[in-house]
């Protein structure tokens, strides 16, 4: 075999392959004589067919599955020859070859960067703590006896006021039109627990069981079905029952209804619960000030292919929220761990793609802006570049996660589907990148402990306000007084580099809790 490289620029390297037609003779006699074992055709015992048979009824195919072992084998040779670590799945293109001729083709692929860590003992970042209040211990307690309350019906024919539940049916009009998507029957309503849309429930209040009333809404702007944000819409809401809700006195028997032997064990329940809340916000934002003074200390040459890739990426997810949602940091996370993407381990198998084409990947971003698409190439080189970082940092440290820890998210991933444990561990146990997408953020996480652990760490005491004020694209905490720019950019509208979106391509960022939109009239209590 011989291997010339004909190109190296950035972090592109070119190659060209021979490899001689007789080992690829070689290789097709041998792979013969393997079918020609297994092969049964009339007329001949099974394994007695002569060769030349062989040969003339499954040589083409036989020879179509030798030249991909070939190109498989002799690329791998090429790239471990040239100390080529590649990035992204290397780009074949056969050149030549006809039978009983040599095989030549070009093996054109882009290689890792050249990166060297900073010394972390340098990088300075800041932790957050904040203390639990007993009164918020209280607050939640007085919510869970809300949430467990019972009601019962009023006998006395009253008007309805706040606090009360009834029970309504419901017709809508969108802009004065029918429409079957604001219907409802026998939808229970708590009256002033905002499930529906602003001032829905404000104007049932006073009605008596047995009335019908109109109740004329707007839905929000930033309403999740854009065919319904910013709209007008009149319901006709019939009145069927009323009910009104029974006191719940919070004691040690109220507890046991809850599973408990006494309050403090509910209470105990609760600060731990409220404990790990604090954690997990902790963690997020001192994860995000760590990856941007990461980003800020590390500077090198990104492969174009990953960065495209990325790029698309993001587009797509833009083109999926379909512009709905408004959401006001850049590093909004609301993610539900669907990871698409491993890039701790960049030692490919080296599938080929032979017919690559590159002529679609600028069609996913033709609706969007100049400013846009600036924008989103930039968020793209730093997720990628990020991730490519922390890969290389827990390659030089030896840092890896144990199978253990796999199955561990597997079981835990698997209790999230009550009824159907069994179903998700098959597919987790048959599906190698389901799990390599389960590895990846535990990967993440010991590599963002172990920079950590050698950062200059401090922590500052703030109250459970500041702790969840999410940080904005500039790395400043949210509504800290910092005057925003009148016109919001389409990546700040959008987010879709953060929404569902990964800060690293090494993992899933952290989530956080999602807020939960109104749906009018439309979800019953």
């Amino acid at each position: 075999m011989e291997i010339t490289q004909t190109q190296s620029a950035g972090l592109t390297r070119e190659f060209k392959v021979v490899v001689a037609a007789k080992d690829i003779e070689e290789k097709l006699n041998i792979r013969l004589a393997e079918v020609q074992g297994m092969v049964n055709l009339p007329g001949f015992r099974p394994g007695k067919v002569p060769l030349t048979l062989v040969k003339k009824r499954f040589g083409a195919s036989v020879m179509g599955e030798v030249l991909e072992q070939v190109v498989q084998d002799s690329s791998s040779q090429a790239l471990a020859e040239n100390n080529v670590r590649p990035a992204m799945q290397p780009q074949i293109e056969i050149e030549k070859f006809d039978e009983g001729a040599d095989l030549e083709y070009k093996l054109k692929v882009e290689v890792m960067p050249e990166i060297v860590p900073v010394d972390f003992s340098t990088i300075e970042v800041e932790r957050e703590t904040a203390e639990i209040a007993e009164d918020e211990i209280e607050q939640a307690m007085s919510r869970i006896a809300e949430q467990n309350q019972q009601t019962k019906p009023v006998e006395k024919k009253r008007a309805v006021k706040s606090g009360d539940v009834v029970v309504i049916d419901f017709t809508g009009k969108l802009e004065g039109k029918d429409d079957d998507r604001l219907k409802g029957e026998g939808a229970r309503l708590t009256l002033g627990s905002n499930t529906f849309i602003a001032g829905f429930e404000d104007q049932l209040v006073g009605a008596k069981p047995g009335d019908t009333r109109e109740v004329k809404v707007t839905f929000p702007e930033e309403y999740g079905n854009a065919e319904l944000a910013g709209k007008e819409a009149v319901f006709t809401v019939e009145v069927k029952e009323l009910h009104e809700p029974i006191p719940v006195e919070i004691n040690d028997e109220f507890a046991k209804t809850l599973g408990f032997d006494d309050l403090a064990g509910v209470k105990a329940a609760i600060r731990q619960q409220i404990e790990g809340e604090y954690k997990q916000a902790a963690r997020t934002k001192v994860k995000r000030r760590l990856l941007d003074k990461l980003a800020e200390s590390h500077s090198f040459e990104v492969p174009q292919g990953m960065l495209d890739a990325e790029y698309e990426t993001i587009v797509r997810q833009v083109a999926g929220a379909g512009h709905d949602h408004d959401h006001d940091h850049a590093h909004d996370h609301d993610h539900d761990h669907d990871h698409d993407h491993d890039h701790h381990h960049h030692d490919h198998d080296h599938g080929h793609d032979h017919d690559h084409d590159h002529g679609h990947k600028h069609a996913v971003d033709e609706k969007l802006s100049d400013e846009e698409k600036a924008e989103y190439r930039t968020i793209a080189e730093r997720r990628v570049r990020l991730g490519l970082l922390l890969s290389e940092v827990g390659r030089l440290n030896n840092i890896d996660v144990a199978d253990e820890e796999v199955q561990r998210a597997m079981i835990q991933e698997a209790s999230r589907y009550p009824g159907q444990e069994r179903q998700v561990i098959e597919f987790y146990r048959g599906n190698p990148q389901a799990l390599a997408n389960l590895r990846a953020p535990l990967f993440e996480e010991k590599i963002i402990d172990f920079i950590l652990e050698m950062a200059k760490v401090s922590d500052k005491t703030v109250t459970p306000e500041e702790l969840f004020k999410p940080i904005d694209e500039d790395g400043e905490e949210a509504d800290s007084g910092k005057k925003k720019p009148a016109k919001k950019t389409a990546a700040k509208k959008t987010k879709a580099a953060d929404k569902d979106a990964k800060e690293t391509k090494a993992e899933d960022a952290e989530a956080k809790p999602k807020k939960t939109t109104k749906k009018a009239a439309a979800k019953s209590e």
